[in-house]
């Protein structure tokens, strides 16, 4: 039969939608550096250090390790149309490095920005300030001086906004930013830096009183070197009227070496990648000479001078709904991926860079227990606020209602505005609740619907919590998985450090008093 007398063909199938499976943390090479070393490092600081770690450190290391393991207990959903049941363990709700639950509250946090908080009409600019080494440490545990240094990093770039748009005619323009803190670089050493997301423009009243938004018309980079040095300025004179430096001298934060001095000395090797958190193995490519008689040219909209750096090229357009949210997941982002850590031989951990370094280093090898020490120091202390608002985007300012409209009201709000004695109505009109179910977050992240039955396509819904031990290792049982809990490594004796290639490179008699030297 030819082809122009076949009968019509059968339309093809519609690809099958994507499902949950369950995350299994206890295979990846993150979670087993952190089960096998962490008893070593306790019983290594313990030699080393005046007294253990900080509670709030101990709390999350040892919380990651009961991370979505069923053993812990979990919730039970149920298909309401086939019955098929599907397990979803707790999390451990860390703020430090868990790679899944700050992955959920960067997808939280980010939806909560982009819908509620930063003005749809509005393009966005990325500013990203790094310090000096010599101030990282202080910085990571001072949440007050970390608030005012981004305070007056923030005010200089709000305050460059003010004064470019006043020279081109607009009075009395005001901008608005959202800053995070992020604790370390990307091979996990301690450093505090600064990425502010700022309205790439200014605010302003016209003749109506009616507010109007007008854009940033261009940034070149004398604007960014100018913005830096007015920014360093600022921060180096708070510096010195709290007394942080004395004589261009950092000095030592007393506070937290009296009531920490573990913590303390990690900070420092965090932060230089020395003992405990270092020595590292560099992963370079081969270096080739360049054709060409032309060098490349310089990056444009980055600035740099005495340890301080400042990076502005990264934007996103009003148009651009989806890279606008993109743009808030990275400032929000986690410190580590799983992906990124793998177990290589010579008992050395790798870590893989998300870009290479300018010398060509694409990945860094460490011995489990110096991973395990910068883990450590990215755990932020409590009340150690890593996202503030600032200009017209902060919460007590007056024109954050009239940029950003209030939702419409439910009939649960009408219901509070007639009762004369609910206080739910008290809360100011920009007041949302930031929660945001686990269906939506993987719907919004992976396009994933968390409640799909992927047996039949019907509706998952919870039937159960199990939280006992007997109904844990009872439900486990019938489903095959182990009913006992993942169980710390014990402690290593001395030479702590497991990887003969470290051992060698510091030498076998240091290994001895390794943290004998604090």
């Amino acid at each position: 039969m030819s082809a122009a007398s076949a009968g019509p063909t059968a339309p093809a199938p519609a690809p099958a939608k994507p499902t949950y499976s369950r995350r299994r943390p206890e295979t990846t090479a993150l979670y087993r550096v952190v089960q096998d070393n962490l008893s070593t490092l306790y019983a290594a600081i313990e030699q080393g250090f005046a007294r253990p770690l900080p509670g709030f450190v101990r709390d999350e290391l040892e919380r990651f390790v009961d991370c979505s393991v069923l053993a812990r207990g979990f919730a039970v959903l149920a298909c309401s149309d086939c019955g098929e049941r599907l397990v979803v363990a707790f999390s451990c709700k860390g703020r430090g490095f868990c790679p899944s639950c700050l992955g959920r509250r960067m997808a939280s946090t980010a939806a909560d920005l982009v819908e509620h908080v930063i003005p749809p009409d509005a393009p966005l600019r990325q500013w990203v300030l790094t310090l000096p080494f010599e101030l990282r440490a202080r910085l990571a545990y001072d949440g007050a001086l970390c608030g005012a240094v981004c305070r007056a990093f923030v005010d200089s770039v709000l305050d460059f906004y003010r004064r470019r748009l006043q020279a081109r005619g607009v009075e009395g323009g005001r901008s608005g930013a959202v800053t995070a803190v992020q604790r370390v670089s990307s091979d996990l050493r301690l450093n505090p830096h600064m990425h502010t997301l700022a309205l790439d423009g200014v605010f302003a009243e016209d003749a109506g009183g009616k507010l109007a938004f007008h854009p940033l018309p261009c940034l070149t980079n004398d604007d960014v070197a100018d913005l830096l040095q007015i920014a360093r300025a600022r921060i180096l004179a708070l510096l010195r009227r709290e007394r942080v430096i004395a004589d261009d001298i950092v000095t030592a934060d007393a506070k937290l070496g009296e009531s920490e001095p573990a913590l303390a000395g990690l900070a420092v090797a965090s932060t230089l990648g020395t003992l405990p958190a270092g020595p590292e193995l560099r992963r370079r490519e081969p270096v080739r000479l360049r054709s060409g008689a032309h060098g490349e040219p310089a990056r444009g909209l980055c600035a740099a001078d005495r340890g301080f750096s400042l990076h502005a090229a990264t934007t996103a357009s009003a148009q651009d709904a989806a890279g606008r949210e993109a743009l808030c997941r990275y400032i929000l982002r986690p410190p580590i991926a799983a992906g990124r850590v793998q177990l290589v031989g010579d008992d050395l951990v790798r870590l893989v860079l998300k870009r290479p370094f300018g010398d060509g280093t694409f990945a860094i090898d460490l011995d489990p227990l110096s991973l395990l020490c910068r883990l450590a120091t990215a755990v932020p202390p409590p009340r150690f606020n890593t996202v503030r608002y600032a200009g017209v985007l902060a919460a007590a300012s007056k024109w954050r209602p009239r940029i950003v409209p209030p939702l419409p009201a439910t009939p649960d709000e009408d219901h509070h505005e007639r009762c004369a004695t609910c206080t739910a109505k008290d809360k100011p009109a920009t007041h949302r609740s930031g929660y945001r179910s686990w269906r939506e977050l993987l719907m919004r992240c992976f396009k994933i619907d968390g409640e799909l039955c992927g047996k039949c396509g019907g509706r998952m819904k919870m039937r159960a919590l199990v939280l006992t031990a007997a109904g844990i290792r009872r439900y486990l049982r019938w489903l095959g998985e182990p009913t006992e809990p993942p169980v710390l490594a014990p402690a290593r004796d001395p030479p702590f450090f497991q990887s003969r290639v470290i051992r060698r490179r510091l030498g076998e008699p240091v290994q001895a008093e390794l943290f004998d030297a604090h």
